[in-house]
């Protein structure tokens, strides 16, 4: 089995990538991503030497280099968007052009030598939920930012090459990621580090909002079997019956940390803020199995550790000019994958 994963440099595409040349040793992986500011220049540095990897640096929405990479595999599981939402309230454009164009490129290479295609997806294209309920498959797309706008469009564009062409599509949207390696402008790896420096840690609004946190180990099996055994033309939704609210993520990480309240700063609440998503699983739990395996409350242990651990590794990013031009993406949206696009 040969595939093609885009944006394998992010948080996300990292851990999948480690996770299939982990237990599909036979499988030849071919990672693309344009290595913009979210991309982890080291985080499969370990492969560097396996020869049933490769690294491409490139656009997705490069339709010649996508073409020549389509026709030497067997399917393609496609990570790479721009997912920042405060920075897509800032400028849509790059969201429009990665998440949606680069989509439509992705797609034309699979019709043409009929591959299998993985389109990962976010439940923030299902909007806001009152406080009971949860999404399912059914609910309808909703999305109330211009980059879950921009997802949800890439989402219908995979819909709409199954019901036309016939593509063998399947599309997951999850619930929020966390775990060691995440980009530091989401909100875990955000406050996480502030608080090691004794920093101030920017709370939305009332701190409210409720999302459900899934760790991200758990997330790249989900993707790993809905691609292996997902139908073809269906929507999984992968999430951790884990809600919480921001504010009571933010108690539990002062907690661990030992950390005083009075370094909770409330900031004015975003643009469009949804308020709560929560994540009904019971499909993929039904039909392939799968049901996550990391408690949150030791996996945020070890997550904080890990960065406790590894500020080598973060410290140059909370530096960088770019982030520190956007707003926190304090609401720890689930997304934080390599953008393999130029923006």
């Amino acid at each position: 089995m040969r595939v093609l994963v885009t944006g394998g440099c992010g948080f996300i595409g990292s851990n999948l990538v480690r996770l299939i040349r982990a237990i599909r040793p036979a499988w030849h992986v071919t990672n693309l991503d344009l290595m913009t500011y979210a991309a982890h220049p080291d985080g499969l540095s370990d492969l560097a030497q396996d020869p049933q990897y490769r690294f491409v640096r490139g656009d997705i929405a490069d339709g010649p280099l996508v073409q020549d990479l389509a026709r030497n595999v067997d399917g393609i599981l496609h990570l790479a968007a721009e997912s920042h939402v405060d920075r897509s309230i800032v400028d849509a454009a790059p969201f429009i052009r990665t998440n949606v164009d680069g989509t439509r490129v992705l797609l034309d290479a699979a019709r043409r030598f009929g591959l299998r295609f993985l389109h990962v997806s976010t439940d923030e294209v299902y909007g806001s939920l009152g406080p009971t309920g949860s999404f399912t498959e059914a609910t309808p797309l909703a999305p109330n930012s211009p980059y879950a706008a921009a997802k949800a469009s890439s989402d219908l564009l995979v819909r709409a090459y199954r019901e036309t062409y016939g593509l063998d599509a399947v599309i997951t949207r999850c619930s929020n990621n966390y775990g060691p390696y995440q980009f530091p402008e989401k909100m875990i790896p955000l406050f996480v580090t502030r608080l090691m420096q004794d920093q101030s840690i920017p709370l939305y609004g009332d701190g409210g909002n409720i999302r459900d946190w899934l760790h991200v180990q758990d997330h790249a099996r989900a993707l790993l079997l809905s691609y292996e055994n997902g139908r073809g033309g269906e929507v999984y939704n992968i999430g951790a019956r884990n809600e919480w609210t921001n504010l009571a993520l933010t108690h539990e990480l002062l907690r661990l940390m030992d950390k005083p309240h009075s370094l909770i700063q409330p900031v004015t609440d975003r643009l469009g803020h949804d308020r709560r998503y929560s994540i009904d699983p019971s499909k993929i739990e039904q039909e392939l199995g799968w049901f996550p395996t990391i408690p949150f409350t030791g996996g945020l242990v070890k997550t904080v550790a890990w960065y406790q651990t590894n500020a080598a590794w973060w410290r140059p990013l909370v530096s960088q000019a770019s982030l520190a031009r956007v707003p926190a993406d304090a609401d720890g949206s689930n997304d934080d994958r390599s953008p393999a696009c130029a923006s």
